[in-house]
């Protein structure tokens, strides 16, 4: 009986993710923000959907109807930005354009993101070689300088330290518009501003599967930003503001149910295991052995026959 319900357990935890996947998915079709979609999936499901490997992300992909009202839905992922300037400035920033083109790696966390600035704001690997800005006033009073030379992020910020103020910090649209005047046209500078992108899950889980759309995804000036999960191109994953509306979809745990039979020896024939008491003392035995093995996840009850009771005698033994 131990080894039965062993598998089960083992099947229920992800033990083997090739023979048994955790998450059965549900789409809903209703076009509402990622908290209205992650309040409703927790209410009758699980969670907004978490994908754990290829697998899931196929299942996930092959919920969304071809004829539904958005190919695009949002799942469980979600990014905080968490954008710092490099002079310690706190203020909410320029919104320049209001968006700033992030770049995540297909299948990996973000790393450290840098920001380039020119007609757009993008962000970048902070060890690639770009012209900068410094600033050599105040805060309040920036003078903006171009510098030509191409460093990485820390060297033009170790630069900027040693012969101005710092990396420029772009506070309002004014400033955006001078440091944009300094740039030559088509190309880009690094600027002050540098994100720290982490990775979470609506359900808190701790899985390291990734699927970016490796192009640039257009982001707005808020520390956290919502991930869609794009049918038209494979099911990549893009990264929108949260307050936009897209169908989505939920998961659930499948529950498993096991049927066991359990032979029993009395060496006391005065015992009825029928007995409400000695059933569910047996459980409870039954209940701490699994404990004990650190299978937690598992409910046991007697399943009772047609007569309401549990235990019969087994002939071949008389």
């Amino acid at each position: 009986m131990m080894k039965s319900i062993l598998l089960v357990v083992l099947c229920v935890s992800g033990w083997d993710p090739s023979s048994c996947l955790l998450h059965q998915y549900h789409y809903v079709p209703d076009r509402v923000t990622w908290t209205e979609a992650q309040t409703y999936c927790r209410q009758n499901y699980t969670d907004l959907a978490t994908i754990e490997n290829t697998e899931e992300r196929n299942q996930v992909i092959n919920t969304v109807p071809s004829l539904g009202p958005s190919l695009a839905v949002w799942i469980g992922v979600y990014v905080n930005l968490n954008w710092r300037w490099s002079d310690g400035y706190t203020g909410t920033g320029p919104v320049n354009t209001g968006w700033i083109n992030f770049n995540p790696v297909l299948n990996s966390e973000p790393n450290t993101s840098c920001v380039l600035g020119g007609s757009t704001w993008q962000t970048s690997n902070c060890t690639l070689g770009y012209p900068f800005i410094c600033n050599n006033g105040t805060q309040l009073d920036p003078e903006f300088v171009y510098v030509s030379q191409t460093l990485s992020w820390l060297s033009a910020q170790r630069y900027c330290r040693e012969n101005f103020t710092d990396l420029a910090t772009v506070r309002n649209d004014t400033e955006s518009q001078k440091v944009q005047s300094l740039i030559p046209s088509r190309t880009w500078a690094w600027i002050g501003l540098f994100g720290d992108p982490h990775t979470y899950w609506s359900d808190g889980s701790n899985s390291s599967f990734r699927f970016w759309y490796t192009g640039s995804h257009s982001v707005d000036w808020k520390s956290v930003t919502c991930g869609l999960s794009d049918v038209w191109i494979s099911g990549k994953w893009l990264l929108l503001p949260c307050n936009y509306r897209y169908a989505f979809v939920c998961y659930s745990v499948p529950v498993m149910k096991w049927a066991v039979k359990l032979r029993m020896k009395l060496e006391d024939s005065s015992v009825d295991l029928n007995d409400p008491a000695v059933k569910a003392d047996l459980l409870k035995k039954l209940q701490d052995k699994l404990q004990q093995k650190g299978e937690g996840g598992v409910t046991l009850k007697w399943r009772e026959q047609t007569d309401g009771k549990v235990f019969h005698k087994d002939e071949d033994m008389l």
